[in-house]
């Protein structure tokens, strides 16, 4: 897999300092967007934290995630979180390196106190230094806040004085499109109180192996119950050793959100999110569905990225956000004239490129700037570039008088073999007769043979409604 190398550069290390007047946090920012454009170290905030312990516990969680890779942890190494500055919140994000584990720490109105949020994201640097010094900030006395360099230092920087080069695989960039797909189709499944969060989290394990058998968990009243098997109403935990970082929060704790696509007794695993309510802020963990498997690989943005008009459609759709923590679909649709269903297509564009996640406490979009562009997201697609070549060979073939089985039938040749792609049953996807499909029934996106169907199918579509 291919990777690119981010290079952050930082005015200082962040660093937990004592001023004359207290203690004070300051975490240094690099090459950030804000509504001005880009900025080479954005400040975002200076204020105080409500909750110092809480606040310390959670950006640890946070960078414990950025340094794990669950699946091969002999390779981890320490990446750079984010953080989007949205006028009302302050929001840190990760992702495992592996590609399988989202983490993010929304530190929401009533954790801070004082001082203007304003916009933007950037990335901050979190050393091992650092780390340490967050792990022994106790309670007793209020923590100062600083996203970004000191209010002096933005007007007399003339250089970097750390830089750091971090290794982005595609697989890791491509995890925050695919999360939010994934996120964006949970519902709420279970929620529990402070002694049961405790009590729940206390008896998953620290440690397991990638292959371990996949658990499941079905709300009994107040509690959540354990089985093998999934069923209606159940929620996927696979790998629960991938939750240990929770631990870092356990002891301010106030509850347990449990969320998931719905399940039935022959569900294969399935993509959880795990949302710990903490005061004045929330952590929120997103576990893809087996701990081989990278959120990178699922295909789910696929569908979306095919479409000819979505490109457009995402370049419209984007003037109007500005760093909202929530965007409202409909309100978009009314704003652009497009439909709803563009609109949620143009957005899972724009997650592509990073500037569009998903919050599901809130069931809402949230916008965001990362250093990403769509157009790689397309050309580092395997199965996206083989749909486009076969489009493009003419080895699309659709069959005559097969209108009324609910979707396109065609024929696809490719190499020596072809394969027939229709819809399936009761449903918008469709299936294929090709080695992937009956590996995957869908469940990791469509197959190339599928998506070349799809685009094929949109440019017929569109050239004779020009006609």
């Amino acid at each position: 897999m291919t990777s690119n190398h981010q290079a952050y550069a930082y005015a200082q290390p962040s660093a937990v300092r004592t001023t004359a007047r207290g203690t004070a946090l300051g975490l240094e920012t690099s090459g950030g967007v804000t509504p001005a454009g880009p900025v080479a170290r954005p400040r975002f905030y200076s204020g105080f934290l409500t909750r110092p312990p809480v606040a310390a516990a959670g950006l640890l969680a946070i960078a414990d995630v950025a340094a794990a890779r669950y699946h091969r942890p002999e390779l981890a190494r320490l990446r750079d979180p984010v953080v989007t500055a949205q006028g009302d919140r302050l929001r840190f994000e990760s992702f495992s390196g592996c590609g399988g584990v989202y983490a993010r720490l929304d530190v929401l109105g009533d954790g801070l106190d004082g001082g203007e949020i304003r916009h933007g994201t950037t990335n901050v640097d979190v050393n091992n230094p650092l780390r340490d010094a967050l792990a022994r900030i106790g309670g007793g006395d209020p923590l100062h806040l600083r996203v970004g360099p000191e209010e002096l230092a933005v007007t007399t920087l003339d250089g970097p004085v750390v830089e750091k080069k971090v290794p982005l695989p595609e697989r890791w960039l491509r995890g925050f499109a695919e999360t939010q797909v994934f996120s964006a189709a949970f519902d709420l499944r279970a929620e529990l109180g402070a002694a049961d969060t405790l009590r729940f989290l206390r008896g998953l394990p620290r440690t397991g192996r990638p292959g371990a058998a996949v658990q499941w968990l079905l709300p009994t009243g107040r509690a959540l119950r354990p089985t093998s098997r999934p069923a209606p109403g159940a929620v996927c935990l696979p790998g629960p050793w991938r939750l240990a970082t929770l631990h870092r929060v356990l002891r301010h704790a106030t509850g347990l959100r449990l969320y998931g696509p719905p399940a039935a007794a022959d569900s294969p695993p399935l993509a959880s999110g795990w949302e710990v309510q903490l005061p004045g802020m929330r952590l929120t963990l997103v576990l893809s569905p087996a701990v081989v498997r990278g959120f990178s690989g699922e295909g789910a943005v696929l569908e979306a990225l095919a479409g000819d008009e979505t490109a457009a459609d995402a370049e419209l759709v984007a003037v109007l956000l500005a760093w909202e923590p929530r965007i409202d679909p409909a309100d978009l649709a009314a704003r652009s004239g497009l439909t709803r269903d563009r609109v949620r297509a143009a957005l899972v564009r724009l997650g592509t490129a990073g500037r569009v996640g998903y919050d599901t406490a809130e069931a809402a979009y949230f916008h965001r700037e990362l250093p990403y562009d769509t157009d790689r997201a397309e050309r580092h697609n395997p199965r996206l570039v083989a749909a486009r070549a076969l489009v493009a060979e003419g080895a699309v073939t659709f069959r005559e008088g097969a209108a009324g089985t609910g979707g396109p039938v065609a024929d696809v040749r490719s190499g020596d073999r072809v394969h027939l792609v229709r819809p399936v049953p009761g449903g918008p996807a469709l299936s294929c007769t090709c080695p992937w499909w009956a590996d995957h029934r869908g469940g990791r996106g469509p197959c190339k043979h599928a998506l070349a169907v799809r685009i094929a199918h949109r440019r017929d579509s569109a050239s004779l409604e020009h006609r």
